[in-house]
């Protein structure tokens, strides 16, 4: 269903895009996995939830690739091959870059938005690079509803934007199929997280 270049419009002002194989090179794509793997600077989190303080399950790192080093070239080739691509539409840059590394399928992100800063109440974007393992990237609209599942697999970019990170909400869920390492880098523009 969403193997080709086209956007998608959701309900309440959302869409997505979904680009399979927009890196090209696979073998540059395996490359820089195998480089992003050792060189960022991967953490574990904790955060409070349901009454608890638990592990996040995945590996975390967050750079602003304007005003500080970056640890790796290739963040700021693909930000800038972004930007070409969407800067126009979005009306301002995507300035930073959030890696999750998923190291099996116990990995994973609950449902949420990225609603941590102006896009609690402004639309925006946010592009996700997928590489390594394939793994369900699931939509559905905030409180719930019928959920879209789409395989985001080595070298896919899914763009969410409009209203999306407000009236829906995305997930990475567990799976017990065995799956191997994945790592998602995330763009965003200013003050959105």
């Amino acid at each position: 269903m969403f193997d080709h270049a086209e956007r998608r419009q959701l309900e309440h002002g959302a869409w997505i895009d979904v680009r399979s194989g927009w890196i090209e090179d696979v073998e540059w794509g395996r490359t820089l996995f195998d480089e992003l793997r050792e060189v960022i600077p991967w953490r574990a989190e904790r955060r409070k939830m349901y009454d608890r303080v638990l592990d996040v399950p995945r590996l975390v790192s967050f750079h602003h690739l304007l005003d500080e080093p970056v640890p790796h070239p290739a963040l700021k080739q693909l930000r800038r091959r972004l930007n070409d691509i969407y800067a126009g539409e979005l009306g301002e840059p995507f300035v930073s870059a959030g890696l999750c590394l998923y190291r099996d399928g116990e990995d994973s992100v609950a449902w949420h938005g990225d609603t941590i800063g102006r896009s609690q109440t402004q639309d925006t974007m946010v592009a996700i690079v997928s590489l390594g393992a394939a793994r369900t990237f699931a939509l559905r609209p905030r409180g719930g509803g019928h959920a879209l599942r789409i395989q985001h697999g080595h070298g896919d970019l899914l763009v969410m934007g409009g209203s999306c990170q407000r009236t829906w909400e995305h997930a990475i869920p567990k799976t017990t199929k065995p799956t191997g390492p994945r790592i998602s880098i995330q763009f965003r523009p200013r003050d959105v997280r």
